[in-house]
């Protein structure tokens, strides 16, 4: 019987091998005959023969994606969450169904990530660690969550599960969500305030953390903006896991370093990778990764499982999950 066929579509320089690479080519390995698409040869013949693509961590340029369509490609898995880099009308105009990864795969480590930073904003982490190292002991003082109240903008999957973490530690809850978040996930978090958008001018203002969980579209663009992050207290910090554009990131740093606002702890960038040398990342209130947040080894082991499962349901006539 033949194999099934999936190409695989990555970044020129395979910059994502490990573990993503390698995780998405273990489990594809006997389930189909896979091959990985080479950005240094001709690009519709690559595509010849191939019903389904696997794009991982790659956006499909417009050139691309037409000669996918036209050598007869019609499904394609996309290994990431967020789509604000993905154009899902040209999908649609070429009629190739389009299916990303729930946030049901990354919600832990999302939460798991804000979680940190919020420990170590608390933990004066920066200046605690400098003092180490200068033999300065016993400061700065640390101060505890306890009662500290905790907006969460977005209480989709990651959000509510920073909500339950951030419960742990004797945080006060308020949410905000365009939807209502069902009745048994409210009971186990029990939020002191749950708002609609409408309502997100309140939050900001009473929010010790403020954490932005949502995907980036027109309506979420600079959702914190420079307004916005004027109406936070001035010892509020500002946790993002999620995409940078999500919040004015001018007004945000103009803020901090100024000492406007108490810190912030960044895992995303509106422009990735940021200049690591700006007085902004300098500074003892500010913590930052390199976007690795929500990429857990066990995200990168369950979205390969998602993908090679969603393949195989297109490849046997069933109807993808998660479709765009």
């Amino acid at each position: 019987m033949t194999q099934a066929k999936v190409l695989v579509y990555a970044r020129p320089d395979n910059s994502l091998a490990s573990p993503w690479m390698k995780d998405l080519m273990e489990v594809l390995e006997g389930r189909f005959a896979t091959a990985l698409f080479d950005h240094q040869r001709p690009v519709q013949p690559q595509f010849e023969g191939y019903q389904a693509v696997i794009e991982l961590g790659l956006s499909m340029p417009p050139e691309i994606l037409d000669a996918a369509a036209a050598a007869g490609v019609r499904y394609v898995q996309t290994q990431s969450n967020g789509i604000d880099h993905i154009d899902v009308n040209r999908f649609k105009a070429h009629g190739i169904a389009l299916s990303n990864c729930p946030s049901e795969i990354n919600k832990f480590a999302l939460s798991q990530s804000a979680m940190m930073f919020i420990l170590m904003l608390a933990g004066r982490y920066r200046q605690s660690a400098r003092n180490f190292t200068d033999g300065v002991y016993y400061r700065p003082s640390p101060y505890e969550l306890g009662g500290r109240t905790l907006g969460i903008v977005g209480l989709g999957a990651s959000g509510q599960e920073l909500a339950k973490r951030a419960k742990a530690f004797g945080m006060r809850i308020m949410g905000i969500d365009v939807i209502d978040i069902d009745a048994a996930v409210l009971d186990e978090i029990k939020p002191e305030f749950m708002g609609k958008p409408e309502d997100l001018d309140r939050v900001v203002t009473e929010s010790d953390f403020l954490s932005v969980h949502l995907h980036l579209n027109q309506q979420t663009h600079h959702i914190i903006d420079a307004r916005r992050i004027a109406m936070l207290k001035p010892t509020a910090c500002v946790i993002n896991v999620c995409r940078g554009a999500l919040i004015d990131e001018e007004a945000l740093y103009t803020a901090l370093v100024e000492g406007r606002i108490g810190g912030a702890g960044l895992d995303v960038f509106a422009a990735e990778p940021p200049d690591p040398a700006l007085p902004v990342y300098q500074l003892p209130t500010v913590v930052t990764t390199p976007h690795n947040g929500g990429g857990s080894e066990e995200v990168s082991r369950g979205r390969a499982e998602f993908a090679a499962d969603n393949v195989d349901r297109f490849l046997s006539g069933q109807q993808p999950n998660s479709l765009l």
